[in-house]
């Protein structure tokens, strides 16, 4: 007989247990959602702290991305594998103590590594979080425990700016580290406890781990060629890792070209719907994750913003968000993504050309908020339909290798765009730490942000169509974040 609260096919969302699941999913993806975008409130401090140039401050954010983007399709197949809860749970403890490494770092360069030490452990946690769901619920409760953990994600999402630039203002960026400790007890304790171990019997065949360390290694070596290019692009290091960082993309295509197993399906990109999505989601990502790098440093360096006001600035977005993502995706559901996916990245661009407009004043109300609402509209417009249609270009059985791949273009795009505005634009060197620089440099950056945006719907406007009927939701369930969707045949049972 099972026990209270579960079904033979799961458990339930009422129950004591479910709760306690939902409960260690959240906290365990909110510890890398959370860090992620405090660290961007604590850069100005921190660049103080070790008296460090901008392109220090690039890298203390490129590391932890680069190892959570080059890892992460590793991590998916690690925990089908190997049990979900047990690569969540090493994830969890990775996490916990690369950052502690952070907030004790005596140098900038220890922080970097440790930075890339906690992109490993997000990598781990961050798919196991939604698989450990639609693995352990069953499906009449599946959809209600997913959007319980969506909210409320969104929710920490939403409070951790604001604790995070408490912290900094008040105390020290050292405890926006330091706080992950007991919150990644706390989720050690509860998952131990109440989360079920789950594989996927049909995942066979070893890990494609050769693929991952190419993509990885990729990744890292062209980064550091476009992040180090802003001091000469001839010179010998600069061109050595661009050549390196392309040769092992190659590789990892040639790769994936002849592994049984491979990380990353090549024939997914045989649909010019699914290629044109992440066209589209690598332009907007790679504009909004460029602005929204420097936007923290103009808030307190420039308008002279403390890092509480600073965390809060964005807080309009999530709510936003939170409010209106759902309504979007069904009206793309009913009338296409088209429309939508080209109105929206426009909207985006529209609020990052808008920023243009924070200067020394700085006033809330009427320079910040007004680009920060567009920016929200402009994001909830577009997110949910680019989620849909890029699942909906793709197979049933490569579903989850879809959304993931959605997932890393955004990141890489990220990357990219922080390793190559601020130069584009001539933040270079020290010149965060003067503000009239600064500001002059921020206001091209978000201009290029904007037309890269802008560019994104107009991409969407030519290639993306209203595509043919969704899988059936009896086979296939999906959340547009990290983790893959697993087949409801073998969800946990």
């Amino acid at each position: 007989m099972a026990p209270v609260g579960e079904t033979s096919d799961g458990l339930r969302l009422a129950s004591a247990r479910g709760r306690w699941v939902v409960l260690a999913t959240v906290l365990g993806s909110g510890l890398a959602a959370i860090d992620a975008t405090v660290v961007g409130i604590a850069l100005p401090a921190i660049g103080r702290d070790f008296h460090a140039s901008l392109a220090t401050l690039q890298w203390v954010v490129t590391a932890y991305t680069l190892m959570l983007a080059g890892l992460l399709l590793v991590a998916g197949g690690l925990g089908d594998r190997y049990g979900r809860r047990r690569v969540f749970l090493v994830g969890v403890v990775w996490f916990a103590l690369a950052s502690a490494l952070c907030a004790a770092a005596p140098t900038a360069g220890v922080l970097i590594g440790a930075r890339a030490l906690q992109g490993v452990g997000a990598a781990l946690l961050t798919p196991g979080s939604l698989a450990i769901l639609q693995a352990s619920f069953a499906p009449s409760d599946r959809g209600r425990a997913i959007g319980a953990w969506s909210g409320l994600g969104g929710v920490a999402t939403a409070i951790g700016p604001l604790l995070g630039g408490w912290l900094i203002q008040a105390l020290s960026w050292r405890l926006i580290f330091l706080i992950n400790l007991p919150l990644a007890v706390l989720v050690v304790v509860v998952a131990w406890r109440h989360v079920p171990e789950s594989r996927d019997p049909e995942a066979t065949g070893r890990v494609d781990v050769v693929g991952g360390a190419l993509v990885t290694l990729g990744l890292v070596a062209l980064t550091y060629g476009l992040i180090e290019g802003a001091t000469g692009w001839t010179r010998a290091p600069v061109l050595g890792a661009l050549v390196a960082g392309l040769a092992l993309l190659a590789a990892f295509v040639a790769w994936e070209r002849r592994t049984r197993s491979p990380v990353l399906p090549l024939d997914l990109f045989a649909s010019t719907q699914f290629n044109a999505t992440n066209a589209v989601t690598f332009v907007v990502y790679g504009g909004l994750g460029g602005a929204l790098f420097l936007l923290p440093i103009q808030l307190q360096q420039v308008s002279g913003y403390p890092a509480l006001a600073a965390g809060a600035s964005l807080l309009p977005v999530t709510l936003i968000m939170l409010t209106l993502s759902a309504r979007s995706g069904a009206l793309a559901a009913r009338i296409g993504p088209r429309l939508q996916m080209s109105a929206g990245p426009v909207l985006v661009g529209t609020g990052l050309a808008l920023l243009v407009r924070v200067d020394a004043a700085g006033g809330y109300l009427t320079e910040v908020l007004p680009a920060v609402v567009v920016l929200g509209l402009g994001l909830a417009t577009t997110v949910a339909p680019l989620t849909a249609t890029v699942l909906a270009a793709a197979p049933a059985q490569h579903a989850g290798a879809a959304s993931a791949v959605n997932n890393d273009v955004a990141r890489a795009a990220g990357l990219v765009a922080v390793a190559v505005l601020p130069a584009a634009a001539g933040i270079t060197g020290a010149a965060y730490q003067h503000p009239g620089l600064f500001s002059a440099g921020f206001r091209t950056a978000c201009l290029i942000a904007a037309v890269l945006c802008v560019l994104g719907g107009l991409v969407a406007a030519v290639w993306i169509r209203r595509p043919g009927a969704p899988p059936a939701p009896s086979r296939n369930l999906h959340c547009g974040l990290d983790a893959p969707p697993l087949r409801s045949s073998h969800s946990g049972r």
